[in-house]
């Protein structure tokens, strides 16, 4: 259980982080929805929340990451 647990804190962590790529409002929420969406299934399959939901959630979190943080906080180049 606590392994799931650090698994999931890991996963959430790197996806707030990359959350921030992009140099508008709307590709750094695209972009952290999309990483949310992937790790939000991914957490939902581990906990038992089911893939659908863990995804919802976390392609929701990461949207609002993503929109709410500044380009220059975290730059990692332009997106493709």
């Amino acid at each position: 259980m606590k392994r799931n647990m650090l698994l999931g804190v890991m996963l959430v962590g790197t996806a707030f982080a990359l959350s921030g790529c992009g140099y508008t409002p709307g590709s750094r929420a695209l972009s952290g929805g999309a990483i949310g969406a992937g790790t939000g299934a991914v957490i939902g399959a581990v906990t038992g929340t089911g893939p659908a939901g863990g995804a919802l959630i976390g392609g929701a979190l990461g949207a609002v990451a993503g929109a709410v943080t500044n380009p220059s906080t975290i730059n990692l180049g332009h997106p493709l």
